[in-house]
């Protein structure tokens, strides 16, 4: 029965035994004395010995604190110096973390043997770390080549296993199909009916595969192939254009058809003016054709020193941090074209990239004259870009989404094209998500996690959210799924939150509200267990705002500071950073009280704690849950910080 407690309670228990069972010898003594007084003819209650009775009362009670004061001593110096330090050795014999020097020393060789042991751990994990990796080597170039190839291709790229349930998608899988991520059924992306009968056509086909229409849940349709993989499917699905590709094609063979004439009618050297403008009419509508039948582009964005390191002609002014939201190739281009135009008339420009609100001012600089707007009219109809020889200044910037100008400048003259831009590093999606093995969805190490974090105004259950991030874990390792963004709370940020994580109420004046934030994280954490370090403050902000936006969260929760307690018990610390430190995850410091830094080292946190859990015997959440109850009162005073 006792082995479900905790030493330190077993040892209590042990120390309670022993002080009962003292106290009763004691009180047995007592009434021996008693007994063996009387019959010797001492009258306790009469005369003949007023003294005698207090005196064996003093005497019982002297017993008593004695006996009590000396039981507790020995229990408390037991559970300082034996119990607790055992605990704390069992926790790190678990994870592999190498405990103090000076924890243990009155456990003789107890305490380094276990120091010895888990660093014999460390470096047989890390000699078997690199077995495995000099092993891999060959396999992970391999992959990252099919990784680079598939990542970024134009069709949508889905594997699901025999229950339907993804295991693998490209870059346009997640530009296509908001929503998608892995372990979730497919079915919930894209309606079922012309799956199912694509199953039913796959039942008697030769050929593995069978083309499908398919639609999805928000009513776009998509068009491609199903096709038989091992233990699964393969969707390589695009949007439908068919019937505009169609048309397209056919308006190229009929200018086609009309310029070929044309071009026989020339002779010679003297062109007529009325054939020379209509082959070039021919030529534009041929390019314009063409252009309809290009596929649409990807957003694109490229940080603003690598743009400016790609222009061609300039000398670098200001570049300031930040990712422009644009095509780069054809951004570059007409940038280079523009500055040979200026070292043409002997000027050298400079290239300035500077931030301004919610975009980027992309300047050209330079002392002399400045530039006229017809002048810049005439080398905007020229194209800028060798290869699109058909496609004009002006036409690539519309296709950028903005235009140019030139005014004067101090001792000069400039020109300036807005681009959208953030004040922030890009950050390139990976190509491919996937995971092959999802788990079976019972035991610890094979569930899908999201671990979460948020920013707030404040630790009052009444504060707002202005930051929450969270990642996937699956099967034991993270997926590389991130969700994060900034919130707007609806409410001054005070001074003292801003102080903690930085953020302002200017950065949160244009990020999306409450309501919109939370649809798109239940989204993202749906059907998995959310896992936050003191997740009652986490859920409780989450929960609270219910009411206001009708989302709710019905995901069950892991709490990582009950698992630490679980592990090394209650007497130790068990804030974030001494969790990192004692556990070798390490927090950049400029990511501490970020969301997403927090998040992440929660998470490599949670990952180092399931194995040495599943040691315990602990590797069902019930079990979980049903271990955490006995620690509750941790959360009462949870550190945060």
């Amino acid at each position: 029965m006792l082995k479900h407690l905790s030493l330190r309670l077993r040892v209590l228990l042990i120390f309670a035994a022993l002080l009962a069972g003292l106290l009763l010898v004691l009180a047995a003594g007592l009434v021996l004395a008693w007994e063996r007084l009387s019959a010797a003819g001492v009258s306790f209650l009469g005369e003949a010995a007023p003294g005698a009775s207090s005196a064996l009362i003093g005497a019982g009670a002297v017993g008593f604190f004695g006996i009590l004061g000396l039981v507790v001593w020995v229990w408390y110096l037991f559970d300082q110096h034996v119990a607790r330090p055992i605990e704390t050795l069992a926790g790190g014999l678990r994870t592999g973390a190498i405990p103090a020097e000076t924890e243990g020393h009155y456990l003789a060789d107890l305490a380094p043997a276990v120091r010895d042991a888990a660093e014999a751990r460390t470096r047989s994990a890390e000699a078997l770390s690199d077995a495995i990796e000099a092993q891999l080597a060959e396999t992970a170039r391999e992959k990252a080549m099919l990784e680079a190839v598939l990542g970024d291709i134009g069709a949508v790229a889905i594997m699901t296993d025999c229950d339907g349930r993804v295991v693998f998608f490209n870059a346009a899988g997640r530009a296509t199909l908001p929503g998608l991520v892995l372990g979730r059924p497919i079915a919930r992306l894209l309606r079922p009916a012309a799956l199912t009968a694509a199953e039913r056509r796959l039942a008697v086909t030769q050929s593995g595969a069978t083309e499908l229409s398919v639609v999805t849940s928000d009513g776009a349709r998509l068009t491609g192939t199903l096709r038989v993989a091992p233990e699964g499917r393969v969707l390589i699905l695009r949007a439908s254009g068919q019937q505009k590709r169609a048309r397209a094609i056919e308006r190229l063979r009929r200018h086609a058809a009309t310029l070929v004439p044309m071009l026989d009618a020339v002779g010679g050297e003297e062109v007529p003016a009325p054939v020379r403008e209509a082959i070039r009419a021919e030529g534009s509508a041929l390019i314009d054709v063409l252009r309809e039948m290009e596929p649409d582009s990807a957003p694109s964005q490229v940080d603003a020193q690598a743009f400016a390191a790609s222009v061609e002609g300039v000398a670098m002014g200001r570049i300031d941090a930040l990712c422009l939201e644009t095509e780069p190739g054809g951004l570059a281009a007409l940038f280079s074209h523009l500055a040979h135009k200026l070292h043409d008339l002997g000027l050298a420009p400079l290239l300035f990239v500077v931030a301004e609100g919610e975009e980027a001012l992309v300047t050209l600089e330079w002392r002399g004259r400045p530039l006229g707007m017809a002048e810049l009219d005439a080398w905007m109809a020229e194209p800028p870009d060798p290869d699109r020889p058909g496609v004009t200044g002006s036409a690539l910037a519309q296709e950028l989404g903005s235009g140019l100008w030139s005014e004067p400048a101090a001792g000069g003259g400039r020109i300036i094209m807005p681009v959208a831009a953030s004040a922030t590093r890009c950050e390139i999606a990976p190509g491919l998500t996937y995971r092959t093995a999802l788990g079976n969805g019972e035991i610890l190490s094979e569930m899908t996690f999201v671990v979460f974090d948020t920013e707030t105004t404040g630790l009052l259950p009444s504060d707002r959210i202005c930051q929450i991030a969270g990642l996937r874990i699956m099967a034991g390792r993270l997926t590389g799924e991130r969700y994060e963004t900034l919130v707007n709370p609806g409410r001054p940020i005070p001074a003292s939150a801003t102080a903690i994580h930085g953020i302002d109420d200017a950065m949160v004046a244009t990020a999306p509200g409450l309501a919109e934030t939370l649809a798109a994280f239940r989204h993202f954490s749906e059907d998995a267990v959310l896992v936050a370090h003191n997740a009652p403050f986490d859920m409780g902000l989450l929960r609270a705002a219910r009411d206001e936006t009708g989302i709710e969260f019905p995901n069950r929760v892991l709490d990582t500071v009950l698992l630490s307690a679980m592990l090394w018990g209650q007497s130790a610390p068990h804030t974030l950073d001494a969790l990192a430190a004692r556990l070798g995850v390490e927090i950049a410091p400029e990511l501490r009280h970020t969301a997403m830094g927090d998040a992440e080292a929660t998470a490599r946190i949670l990952l180092r704690m399931i194995p040495a859990l599943e040691a315990k015997g602990l590797t069902k959440l019930d079990q979980i849950s049903a271990e955490a109850r006995k620690h509750r009162r941790l959360i009462e005073d949870a550190d945060r910080a």
